[in-house]
């Protein structure tokens, strides 16, 4: 294999391969969680520039991989019309906008946008360690297979360390309600936004798993029919984003009553 095969993610023959919770997809979520655990008692004690700068280089790892993939992608001719430019340049699926989202976060640095990205991110990377249907489903890891391991990987990482280093505020009401929680659920809204214009331009079917569809790959694993999805789908999002709130709120209380 070339090097050029390598980089454009030309498989072999017969190259498919059902990795879920095979060694690699294993090592890397321990490697994960090791990076983690050190990242979180080496610098939980630093001062709040420190840890910022932390979640910064996270950020920076993740743009590298989002910029290679789209030069990649141009450098194959995959850019022909309007279309096809928009398709290559933006963030499709959930995963590619989590990566955004906390590139941005690194960038604006503002508790709302970590908290934002930590939701976000952390949500996407559970469902891919849960059961990844990328990256680790090919023998070779080529360039596309490294891309969605270690973007997934760096998720992770991410929005996790985002909460152990106390870099996010997960509070209901920080100054007001209208400065705390209000503004992670108007960026949820322009997410969704975000989404149907993606359906509208036919960029992608269901970037944020919302569309009850033949095709819809969390549906599909669940086996649900189209309405009951729905339910659980928006009960779940509920569920999972007050998570975030609700479990330090609670911790808190209880250390108080201690």
């Amino acid at each position: 294999m070339t090097f050029k095969d390598w980089i454009f993610s030309n498989h072999p023959a017969n190259d498919g391969y059902d990795g879920q919770w095979q060694f690699p997809h294993i090592l890397t979520l321990c490697l994960c969680i090791a990076i983690i655990l050190a990242l979180t008692f080496i610098f939980r004690k630093k001062d709040q520039k420190t840890r910022n700068n932390v979640l910064r280089i996270v950020a920076l790892c993740v743009l590298f991989f989002e910029l290679a993939r789209r030069i990649i992608n141009i450098a194959k001719g995959s850019i022909v019309d309007f279309d096809s430019f928009l398709y290559v340049l933006l963030p499709r699926p959930w995963c590619a906008i989590s990566c955004w989202l906390l590139i941005l976060a690194a960038i604006f640095n503002k508790k709302t946008f970590w908290n934002f990205a930590s939701i976000n991110a952390l949500l996407c990377a559970v469902i891919f360690f849960a059961y990844p249907s990328a990256g680790f489903n090919d023998k070779h890891i080529l360039f596309e297979n490294l891309y969605s391991i270690s973007t997934h990987a760096l998720l992770l990482i991410g929005s996790i360390t985002i909460m152990t280093l106390k870099v996010g505020d997960f509070r209901y009401k920080r100054e007001t309600f209208r400065q705390g929680f209000m503004k992670e659920l108007i960026m949820f809204a322009i997410v969704y936004v975000y989404g149907v214009i993606e359906l509208l331009l036919d960029l992608s079917t269901d970037p944020l798993y919302f569309m009850p569809i033949e095709g819809n790959e969390v549906k599909e694993i669940l086996g649900m029919g189209s309405v009951v999805y729905v339910i659980v789908y928006v009960l779940f999002i509920c569920v999972w984003v007050n998570a975030f709130y609700l479990i330090p709120m609670l911790k808190n209380k209880l250390s108080k009553k201690k």
